[in-house]
């Protein structure tokens, strides 16, 4: 069950295409997001993002795909759009 609405759905091409190498699908992560599962982050960076759900920052998750490569999503605080990219496309 989604804790938070992902609003419209953006991806970079360097996502796109580091998910697509290996082998998977953007709504693999898009749905661990929207269920509150938060990926690589950090003790203090999941409690941020627990804290967003209540009172209405931007929640960001990190993962990493098959091959190692890793992604971002990032959920606007108004919940409108959800993108997701390369940590050095931010």
């Amino acid at each position: 069950m989604n804790k938070f609405s992902l609003g419209q759905v953006v991806g970079t091409p360097g996502a796109l295409k580091a998910i697509e190498n290996a082998g998977q699908e953007p709504g693999f992560f898009l749905s661990k997001h929207a269920q509150g599962d938060w990926g690589t982050m950090d003790k203090d960076d999941k409690q941020l993002n627990e804290d967003a759900l209540s009172n209405g920052d931007r929640i960001l998750s990190a993962y990493r795909t098959l091959k190692g490569e890793r992604i971002w999503i990032i959920t606007e605080a108004d919940r409108s759009t959800t993108a997701l990219l390369l940590p050095d496309e931010y």
